[in-house]
């Protein structure tokens, strides 16, 4: 009887402990997908950041992230953002919460922090995140995108490169071709917050999630006043 009871209270425990750790995932989600849109709110609301509506409309996928590093050295280590697609129905999908990381614009003092809007403007390139990391620039040719002041003189061909993108450093002029480092799937925590067994092909690109939750809906809502 005393290890029926020992057993118990070990596999109770065992659950508690996951379970915590599902809310803990749920949490983070929420966190990053809320900041992911704050940032890309914040960069429409600065002409000098803002990204076009002919860059916007013509949009495949939307990368948020944000990046931090402390310490003297080159480029960013780790960071997290969020993904979003435009279907074949021509709705936007889910946000999905991806890694992000080792992204190098150049030297960096002290503490800083890197925020990225990836612009993505073929149907294929997405889809390399379902074989897990995608190096930006290298699995996909990337430049830094034109701003609203400067859509008017900006060369066309720029718009059909894969990946425009857009940071908060200064001194980066449209076309400048780029390296940005990786991101990567995270399965675990879009699993615990949408309640599902589904990773992010399935996520992105099918019709499991429905309503869309309450957390994520301003994200999806937003993205889709910009690229209607």
């Amino acid at each position: 009887m005393n290890k029926i009871f020992s057993l118990l209270i070990v596999l109770l425990a065992a659950v508690s402990v996951a379970r915590a750790d599902t809310d803990a995932d749920r949490y983070r989600f929420i966190d990053r997908v809320e900041t992911c849109e704050a940032i890309l709110r914040e960069f429409q609301a600065d002409p000098a950041r803002a990204i076009p509506a002919q860059v916007l409309q013509n949009a495949k996928a939307i990368v948020i992230t944000t990046q931090f590093k402390l310490g003297i050295g080159i480029g960013f280590q780790e960071g997290y953002g969020t993904i979003l697609v435009k279907k074949a129905n021509g709705k936007w999908s889910i946000p999905v919460v991806i890694r992000a990381g080792q992204a190098s614009f150049g030297l960096q003092l002290g503490g800083t922090r890197l925020e990225s809007v990836y612009v993505i403007m073929d149907e294929k390139t997405p889809r390399l995140l379902f074989l897990g990391r995608f190096n930006i620039g290298v699995d996909a040719a990337a430049a830094f995108g034109p701003h609203d002041t400067e859509i008017e003189k900006t060369n066309q061909k720029l718009l059909n490169v894969p990946v425009l993108v857009y940071t908060n450093q200064k001194g980066i002029f449209a076309g400048a071709t780029v390296k940005s480092g990786y991101i990567n799937r995270s399965d675990s925590i879009n699993r615990a917050f949408y309640e599902v067994d589904y990773d992010l092909p399935e996520l992105l690109y099918g019709n499991f999630i429905n309503p869309i939750p309450g957390y994520v809906r301003p994200l999806v809502d937003y993205v889709t006043q910009l690229s209607p």
